[in-house]
């Protein structure tokens, strides 16, 4: 078993070496490779990750989705993980997903936790343990077997924004869903750059939009204008 990290990074300086150590010092038998996939940083974020013990790549196309799709036909893994740059997997990670493929789950992802005492967040790393899809989202670094990403034909690359809703609920329609309760330490920075108000009705205005069918770049232009910073 091979399980390939895959980390979509555009201006991560600030994250990068923290997620990478976590990762990289994590003890375990089971093979791992770690792929950093950068959407054109101009911080050193690249500089940060060239320093460790990963595969760095330049992606074509600037874009989380994009990036991930490319990240995969880098990697050798049968197992795929998805991880954000501003989240920090548990120490057991690698362990915690080889005993759900092993019980029979094809992807899945970890309850996460926010690294703020706030009492709001706490509200909402809680619902995180539920199986409904308004529960989910890519800061859960999310993981799937190579075969079943293949057969769901990935991330839309043509996604700006909701590619993990999308891809979660492409993979949930035919397969069981494992929702590791083991959390994973989730940056606040997008509540601490608006506000806890401002980051949940941005959240729900998009929701609306995309079940409605709005496209992609009305659905990212709103984003962008209700929050300072959303990545």
């Amino acid at each position: 078993m091979l399980i390939s990290v895959i980390i979509p990074t555009y201006n991560e300086a600030d994250n990068i070496e923290k997620l990478l150590k976590r990762l990289t010092q994590m003890t375990t038998s089971i093979a791992t490779e770690i792929i950093v996939v950068d959407g054109g940083s101009e911080d050193d974020t690249v500089k940060i990750a060239e320093i460790f013990d990963v595969s760095v790549y330049k992606s074509p196309r600037k874009g989380r989705a994009a990036q991930m799709n490319f990240g995969v036909k880098q990697s050798k893994g049968d197992i795929l993980q998805f991880v954000h740059a501003d989240t920090l997997p548990p120490f057991s990670n690698f362990e915690d997903i080889s005993s759900a493929v092993k019980n029979g789950y094809s992807v899945g992802c970890f309850t996460y936790s926010f690294d703020s005492k706030h009492p709001l967040l706490r509200i909402n790393s809680f619902f995180t343990r539920f199986d409904k899809i308004w529960c989910r989202g890519g800061d859960q670094a999310i993981f799937v077997t190579r075969k079943v990403f293949d057969e769901v034909g990935g991330y839309r690359d043509d996604y700006l924004i909701m590619e993990d809703f999308d891809f979660i609920k492409k993979v949930q329609s035919k397969y069981p869903f494992k929702i590791v309760k083991n959390n994973c330490i989730v940056s606040a920075r997008k509540y601490q750059n608006n506000s806890y108000l401002k980051v949940q009705l941005a959240n729900l205005k998009i929701f609306r939009m995309y079940d409605a069918g709005a496209s992609q770049e009305l659905m990212a232009e709103t984003y962008q204008k209700i929050l300072k910073k959303w990545n």
